[in-house]
């Protein structure tokens, strides 16, 4: 039977669509009919073929990771799900052998493979995927809410390390996974929400997102507006979202003696920082974070999402056919929009 597939099939920039063989699945693997599928930012560097996709990448394979849609056939080995379930999907593939597997840390695995970077993508009518990477979401679980899990629960991920009601928090980056972070910032009950970016467009969407101070570097001194906004006590919780080195910079400039910070945001060159007197002198505790755990953020994702108390869907802007592709990249590309959905099953 054949499929729909978006592959990168050539080192340039670009994809092509194509009709290729529906996946078979392994004893470990569930075959997943793909309802919606979202662009990631990886996906931009794969379809711009930059330095992070050349180094990854092995041509040609269908690419895409953020998907959700519906069990069709399940493997021999598989236990937990079954044809017709709704399901969305964690992109890392853990080898559940490693130190960090046995040990509660699964989500950095050493030998993790990324679905869409290391193996086969799903931007595509079917995607085989390992069981364990298939989470199973309530029947009635809007696709367009499915598809964007996984991003969401990174927003989760680097806000659950802190406690932020009625704290004043620092999210730099409006991109989708801001805008989550920012969503869950604010039902957590914190007191001041500030968000930066670049874009006037993602900075309204922010706001939207419940973030009471719009930032855009390029037209204010950030460190000086959130000093006068906060009585020169500067920020609790500094959350950084959009992998640019003057971003980080200004955060921990801006962050209180005593502060917090998560970094998210993933950097394409070294960043060069003060240490001393941004982190040392203010004892400031400083957490890494990638991905989601697994699976406690997923539990904690699917109850924020299934209590009502909180809705992502404004972050979703922009929906395309896959064979309207390029009109759907040139939009991710342009940064004037929020999340994008290619529409497949």
């Amino acid at each position: 039977m054949k499929m729909k597939a978006l592959i990168k099939e050539t080192p340039q920039k670009g994809a092509v669509l194509k009709e290729v063989e529906v996946p078979a699945i392994r004893d470990n693997e569930v075959l997943v009919r793909v309802k919606k599928a979202a662009i990631c930012g990886t996906d931009i560097h794969i379809y711009s073929w930059t330095a992070y996709a050349q180094q990854r990448l092995k041509l040609p394979m269908i690419f895409g990771h953020e998907f959700c849609g519906e069990v069709v056939e399940v493997g021999k080995n598989t236990k937990r799900l079954k044809r017709g379930d709704l399901v969305a999907v964690e992109t890392h593939i853990p080898c559940e052998v490693c130190f960090q597997c046995s040990t509660g840390l699964m989500h950095v695995c050493r030998d993790m493979k990324i679905i869409g970077v290391h193996c086969t993508g799903t931007f595509s009518d079917y995607a085989a995927i390992p069981e364990i990477c298939a989470w199973k979401l309530s029947p009635t679980t809007s696709p367009d809410i499915g598809a964007v899990y996984e991003p969401f629960g990174i927003g989760v991920h680097a806000l659950a390390r802190h406690k932020v009601a009625g704290k004043r928090v620092l999210i730099t980056g409006a991109g989708p996974i801001g805008l989550f972070a920012l969503a869950v910032a604010r039902m957590s009950g914190a007191m001041k929400i500030f968000s930066s970016d670049i874009s006037d467009e993602r900075l309204k969407l922010a706001s939207r997102m419940g973030a009471d101070v719009l930032l855009n570097p390029q037209k204010v001194d950030v460190v000086k507006e959130i000093m006068k906004e906060t009585s020169d006590f500067g920020i609790d919780i500094f959350v950084e979202l959009s992998g640019n080195g003057e971003a980080c910079r200004t955060g921990l400039k801006a962050l209180r003696r005593g502060g917090a910070v998560s970094l998210v945001g993933l950097f394409n060159n070294p960043v060069e920082l003060d240490l001393v007197s941004d982190v040392i002198y203010k004892e400031a505790t400083v957490y890494g974070i990638t991905g989601r755990t697994m699976f406690s953020t997923w539990t904690e994702a699917a109850d924020i999402l299934d209590s009502g108390n909180i809705d992502i869907s404004p972050v979703i802007t922009h929906h395309f056919s896959l064979e309207e592709f390029e009109k759907a990249f040139e939009t991710a590309h342009s940064g004037k929009c929020g999340k994008i959905l290619f529409d497949i099953g």
